[in-house]
């Protein structure tokens, strides 16, 4: 880690604690299309090719408040057209101990990212891109949260040791997340290559 590198705390959040609000309007597909087409440069950092946060990181157009099982793919499979392209900004990978994701954030002043665990089977990675001029009561996340921030929401693998998990931030910009593995619920299939199917 680099010396202007910072840990961020990570937020837990059980059932009973999560707003019902959140996230629940649907990034369409049209709507991203228009966004998009509109041309405003941040809206690129934030949602264009090769973001974390972009709906089309995947290769087809997936609402990123939706979650994804992002350690059941290779980066190198799912990625290879970006990597090609040189656009992409996004790499995860796995060794014996750790799930690893490292990405950069949309540079668009401070970022306040914010990383939360969802009853330990989710992690949200989110932040705001531009401030709420109306009253501060309403939550951004609760309406067409797009306009003001970014979320990408993960599935956690089920060895994943939540618990443990840390999450730096390098020159305000690159968020890298560590989530241990459970020595336990690995040891029946130690010996590493498993069955193929």
């Amino acid at each position: 880690m680099s010396s202007s590198s910072t840990k961020i705390e990570v937020h837990h959040h059980t059932e009973d604690q999560k707003n019902p609000e959140k996230w629940c309007v649907l990034l369409g597909e049209d709507v991203f299309k228009k966004i998009i087409c509109q041309g405003n440069p941040t809206v690129h950092k934030v949602f264009g090719e090769g973001s974390l946060f972009s709906p089309l990181l995947f290769g087809k157009f997936f609402d990123p408040s939706d979650a994804f099982p992002l350690w059941e793919f290779e980066s190198d499979i799912l990625l290879s057209h970006l990597r090609s392209t040189g656009q992409t900004t996004v790499d995860w990978l796995q060794t014996d101990q750790a799930y690893v994701l490292k990405a950069e954030l949309p540079g668009v002043g401070k970022n306040q990212v914010q990383v939360v665990v969802e009853n330990g089977k989710i992690v949200e990675i989110s932040g705001q891109w531009k401030q709420i001029k109306e009253s501060m009561n309403k939550d951004w996340r609760s309406g067409q949260w797009w306009e003001f921030g970014y979320v990408r929401r993960l599935e956690l693998p089920e060895d994943a040791d939540w618990r443990k998990m840390e999450v730096f931030l390098s020159n305000d910009i690159l968020v890298e997340i560590r989530i241990p593995k459970n020595p336990s619920s690995g040891s029946d299939v130690s010996q590493g290559n498993g069955a193929a199917a």
